[in-house]
């Protein structure tokens, strides 16, 4: 038997005793060593998100551990090594798949919403993933939690990829949560010379910390004001909205410059909407992009990018908690204490 995060039914996360996945022909056991909480996570919890989320599934999206068993037919997937999980399991066939966007595979389904995820001592990756090669094994090992974060690096690269930062181009990152703080260091990584990060007052510091030339925590006018002072007037060349703020929708086709790009990278309020200016689209010839989820690639690229230290972005977590804490950890995420919370199911 194992410990594991069990979502009974909307609104109860239950921390339970569950018997421990035994590996088939072509599955791999993973040993949970990490798994990072985000705020998908708590929408997930309160009911606030419920697309593709089967009731009794174990949670947990973030997750890095070790190979604990193999299944026959598996080669080339050494017990112990560490490994992470692209957790986007596309059909390969739709359209979406078919025209490079499996991660908006029509017959998508993900681990922590469909296939049980990493709040748990193991996770079994079937046979279906294991095809497609969303396992992701890794030659120089780093720290569990690090490895962690390979999946919202991820997300955060399919985002930036919308809107292709070049050197020695302006940035404006609305939101400074955990990613909002990516953002701000794969803009860094690109090249970008001018990196605006608007957010919360006590988040700012760390919006420095991780690339940020510029911080402010303005809203509405003051900080449109703001950003044109900073771009000599012409507003920024690259747009990312990292939180899910409504009031921001048309503030950041305000903020962008002629011939800029646009990302409403943060998921917003189900059933919500907002008003926005088409002219600023229009007449300034503004190219607007979403992003969701990641490739299998996303993910092999963010794990290289971890792994060989261009990307250090480990210090994002600063919060640890054993499994039989996960009560604590959820409710250390809801009230935004530090930056990132892990939890660490080998700890106890």
């Amino acid at each position: 038997m194992m410990r594991a995060a069990v979502l009974e039914e909307i609104g109860k996360l239950r921390l339970k005793q569950v018997p421990v996945p035994e590996p088939g022909p072509g599955e791999v056991l993973v040993r949970i060593e990490a798994n990072t909480i985000c705020g998908t996570d708590l929408r997930i919890i309160s009911g606030a998100k419920t697309a593709g989320v089967r009731p009794g599934v174990i949670l947990g999206h973030e997750f890095a551990g070790r190979v604990a068993a193999v299944g026959r037919g598996v080669d080339g997937v050494p017990v112990g090594a560490q490994v992470t999980c692209s957790i986007v399991v596309s059909c390969q066939r739709c359209r979406a798949c078919l025209s490079g966007r499996e991660q908006l595979c029509e017959n998508l389904v993900l681990f922590g919403y469909e296939l049980d995820g990493g709040l748990a001592e193991y996770l079994l990756v079937p046979r279906i993933a294991m095809d497609h090669g969303n396992l992701v094994v890794l030659e120089k090992e780093i720290p569990a939690t690090t490895l962690a974060l390979a999946e919202p690096v991820s997300c955060c690269l399919n985002g930036a990829g919308q809107v292709a930062v070049a050197p020695g181009e302006s940035v404006v990152v609305l939101g400074t949560g955990p990613i909002g703080l990516l953002h701000i260091a794969l803009a860094k990584l690109a090249g970008a010379t001018t990196i605006l990060a608007a957010g919360r007052e006590g988040r700012l510091a760390a919006a420095t910390d991780f690339g940020a030339t510029c911080t402010f925590a303005l809203t509405g006018e003051a900080l449109t004001a703001e950003v044109r002072e900073r771009t000599n007037g012409r507003g920024a060349d690259v747009v990312i909205v990292a939180v899910g703020d409504l009031t921001l929708a048309n503030q950041a086709l305000e903020l962008a410059a002629i011939g800029g790009r646009v990302n409403y990278f943060a998921g917003f309020p189900k059933g919500k909407t907002a008003s926005i200016d088409p002219n600023l689209i229009h007449y300034r010839e503004l190219a607007v992009t979403g992003g969701s989820n990641a490739r299998r690639a996303d993910v092999r690229r963010a794990v290289e990018l971890l792994s060989s230290g261009a990307l250090d972005v480990g210090r994002l977590v600063t919060h640890r908690f054993p499994l039989a804490e996960l009560e604590a950890a959820v409710t250390a995420v809801a009230r935004r204490d530090g930056l990132k919370v892990a939890v660490m199911p080998a700890a106890g």
